[in-house]
């Protein structure tokens, strides 16, 4: 799998930007099929920093209501990576 292909998009929230902010921490929905090393490789190589950690999390899709029709959004797949001390930050505003 591609780099850019396990990386889907970083996951702006507020609670993802005051874990930026706070413990080092980036958060990226990633490919469903992606494990932590593949994850870990493909920060690594697209933003030049070193990984500690990292966690993922799968999310079940919700049920959305367009009127009267109904269906349910798809499952996804976040990674809360934590970078080494002393490595510098991306912005978001870079990604």
């Amino acid at each position: 799998m591609n780099v850019y292909q396990v990386i889907k998009r970083p996951v702006v929230t507020e609670k993802g930007v005051t874990k930026k902010d706070s413990e080092r921490t980036l958060c990226f929905e990633v490919a469903p099929a992606a494990n932590k090393t593949e994850i870990k490789k493909a920060v690594e190589t697209v933003f030049k920093v070193k990984v500690q950690e990292v966690r993922t999390s799968t999310t079940a899709g919700k049920l959305r209501r367009r009127g009267r029709f109904s269906g349910y959004r798809g499952d996804w797949k976040k990674a809360y990576v934590r970078l080494k001390a002393g490595e510098k930050m991306p912005e978001y505003a870079e990604i």
